[in-house]
């Protein structure tokens, strides 16, 4: 049983699990009844995506190759989730990953550059099981 952190869109390992979309958005153009078909996500869980406010910040971030900014983003990222809500929501997931596969992702290529970094670390954190 674990948690594996993916990019959206990608095929499905067989033992993944529930697939959870941790995005601000659903994908363009496609409808939501093929959200899970396509391998996208089965739950949409926007509560665990950066602000469009952050999301702006990370994407200048990486298009600038700067540093500092994602820095500043990460932080900011990192402060928002340990909002009780988001928190909550984290601990929760932590603890499913021990009993069961779930998988949480975003559309983003790079991973280091990417919000899931931040749930990553997020997640270890909190005692989650990963898996790659």
């Amino acid at each position: 049983m674990a948690l594996r952190i993916l990019q959206l869109g990608t095929p499905r390992a067989a033992d993944e699990g529930l697939r959870l979309g941790s995005v601000r958005r659903p994908p363009r153009g496609v409808p939501k009844a093929e959200f899970a078909s396509r391998d996208y996500y089965d739950v949409w869980l926007p509560m665990l995506a950066p602000s469009v406010e952050l999301m702006k910040l990370a994407q200048q971030a990486v298009a600038d190759g700067d540093e500092q900014a994602w820095t500043t983003f990460a932080k900011r990222f990192r402060n928002a989730m340990n909002e009780p809500d988001a928190s909550h929501l984290l601990d929760l997931l932590a603890a499913l990953s021990q009993r069961t596969n779930l998988s949480l992702g975003c559309y983003c290529d790079d991973e280091t550059r990417c919000h899931r970094s931040v749930l990553r670390a997020l997640f270890n954190e909190r005692g989650a099981r990963i898996v790659s």
